[in-house]
């Protein structure tokens, strides 16, 4: 009986290759709280997990390349999963980044990533106790 690394880890997978991007998504967030007019932006979680889910691609980046040494553009957050976050209380600059709402958000994120990290090292464990025999 062979194992199945893809359907062992697809989810584990997925959460966690979401959750790394939204953890990307949140610290840009905070790296730009002075930055005048900036928009603060998060993903859906629920709604890109269930889009990966169900296997739709995820929009990605036109772009024209002017010169053959160019790298193609590629999105690493889907378009349609990115989305805008409306502020609790505006700022007169026009930041919509709030420090306190940030950090919260990143640090719950990180505890789930932690928590889908923890379950995915759990099925490597099975996944080797069954190779074993034991």
């Amino acid at each position: 009986m062979a194992i199945s690394f893809a359907e062992t880890t697809g989810f584990f997978e997925k959460t966690l290759d979401l959750r790394a991007r939204r953890a990307e998504v949140l610290a840009n967030n905070l790296a730009n709280a002075d930055t005048p007019h900036y928009k603060a932006r998060d993903i859906d979680f629920k709604a890109a997990l269930q889009r990966q889910m169900q296997g739709a691609e995820r929009g990605s980046f036109n772009l024209a390349r002017t010169q053959g040494t160019h790298i193609e553009g590629q999105s690493s957050v889907g378009l349609e999963d990115l989305l805008y976050r409306t502020p609790n209380q505006p700022s007169v600059d026009g930041n919509t980044v709030e420090e306190q709402v940030e950090h919260s958000a990143y640090m719950r994120n990180a505890l789930a990533f932690q928590a889908s990290f923890t379950l995915l090292n759990g099925r490597f464990k099975g996944l080797m106790t069954a190779v074993r025999g034991e």
